[in-house]
């Protein structure tokens, strides 16, 4: 099914969109048509709070000085969410967010303010507006990197939920195949969660596990490629499970897209190799879903948050 929205967007003539991820903080500013103006990125402040909220600062004012602008719109993409409890972040893997004040920080520290939102999120947005979504009624978005998480768009929407969990599927529990009897503990503190088993490290740990060689996913890849039996092992065993994990999906959303981001999604074999694996999986007697990597690639998460940055309103 093709949905075609109505909108009625007001977007401002630049904005800003910050992606701050667990190894690098970006920002980007787009113009009304979407368009980059700049990118630039820093390395990620391991474990340091405070040194996160001084590299968004120094990364927005450096952005304000290129564009000879200030006060502009600004929306970031955090990789975690926020309470409507308490209003602070939550359920982040880079953990010194979790329990801080964020917005209400960088509000202060900016002087303006900030749309904050979980980054699987952001990339749904982009890819549901105008990437490898656009059209579909339902989009699910999956980021597959240094954690997994998950946004959803219906209706040209985000969908948050009431408890603002809404996509958390990297922390559900991944479907167990015979002989898959080992427990990998999350950093969460849940059993067998599927960022455990399918983030890009759990894929290299995996594989090191089995073979006793220590190799990034990408390494894995090139080894497969050249005909290496171990690494093809290694892969089909991530496919697998892999796709167990989005036939859930598949049967509780239906969506008529799945999109994949992050860097395990840029393994082309995936998608030739996914469909017939998930099928015994769905209920259903057969699996129209398509899976795509998403079109805007890494700049699909800032492009979001710059996106949410202007005041958007949408009508069915």
């Amino acid at each position: 099914m093709v949905y075609q929205p109505v909108r009625q967007v007001t977007v401002p003539p630049v904005r800003l969109g910050i992606d701050l991820g667990g190894t690098k903080i970006e920002i980007a500013a787009l113009d009304a048509q979407d368009a980059f103006l700049l990118r630039d990125r820093v390395p990620t402040p391991q474990g340091d709070y405070a040194g996160t909220l001084r590299a968004i600062a120094d990364l927005v004012a450096m952005a304000e000085r290129r564009l000879g602008a200030a006060g502009l719109p600004l929306g970031v993409g955090i990789p975690g969410s926020v309470s409507p409890t308490t209003g602070w972040v939550r359920n982040a893997n880079s953990t010194a967010l979790n329990g801080r004040p964020l917005r209400e920080d960088l509000q202060a520290l900016l002087a303006r303010p900030v749309r904050l939102e979980n980054d699987a999120n952001c990339l749904a947005l982009s890819e549901a507006r105008d990437g490898a979504g656009a059209g579909a009624e339902v989009v699910f978005a999956a980021i597959l990197g240094t954690g997994v998480g998950a946004g959803i768009v219906v209706r040209g929407q985000m969908l948050r939920g009431c408890n603002a969990v809404a996509g958390e599927w990297g922390h559900n529990r991944l479907p167990k195949a015979a002989g898959e009897g080992m427990v990998l503990r999350c950093w969460c503190g849940r059993d067998d969660c599927v960022e455990a088993w399918l983030s890009g490290p759990a894929f290299a740990a995996d594989h090191a596990r089995v073979t006793g060689e220590s190799l990034t996913p990408g390494a894995i890849v090139a080894a497969m490629r050249g005909g290496d039996a171990a690494a093809r092992t290694s892969f089909e065993r991530y496919a697998g499970r892999l796709a167990r994990a989005l036939a859930q999906v598949v049967n509780v959303l239906d969506p008529q897209v799945i999109v994949l981001g992050g860097g395990v999604s840029r393994i082309a074999e995936l998608y030739d190799a996914l469909p017939a694996r998930m099928a015994p999986h769905v209920f259903s007697d057969g699996v129209r879903t398509v899976l795509r990597p998403a079109a805007h690639g890494d700049s699909s998460g800032v492009r979001g948050a710059a996106w949410l940055a202007g005041t958007v309103k949408e009508v069915a």
